[in-house]
């Protein structure tokens, strides 16, 4: 099993779910309103014609845990859904889950899925 977390523009949202669902791979996933910045360190906006720096800009993250044999096609569904080719795009790490327990049935491992 892995977790896979997704970082990517708020607008992007209902583009990343819509191709998990055409995929079959989109059974539960926790999201968050989160604040950062990448390599870029933000962005300089004008407004009424002066400049100020957005240092901390708005994104969201996505938390999934998955089966192993979809990692590949998850994040091509979820690179293809939001690529732009712009700094800030955002950014998928992966990592191994030991254990997973459904807590209502005590299903252990992947059958908690």
């Amino acid at each position: 099993m892995k977790h896979l977390r997704a970082i990517i523009r708020p607008e992007k949202l209902e583009c990343v779910r819509a191709a998990l669902g055409k995929i079959g791979c989109y059974r539960g996933v926790t999201i968050s309103d989160v604040m950062g910045h990448g390599k870029q360190m933000g962005v300089v906006q004008v407004w009424r014609g002066e400049k100020y720096h957005m240092d901390l800009l708005p994104k969201v993250m996505m938390d999934m845990i998955i089966k192993d044999e979809e990692v590949p096609l998850i994040k091509k569904a979820i690179i293809e859904s939001v690529r732009t080719g712009e700094k800030g795009d955002g950014k998928i790490f992966i990592y191994d889950v030991a254990e997973a327990i459904r807590i209502s049935t005590g299903e252990e491992g992947e059958d908690a899925l």
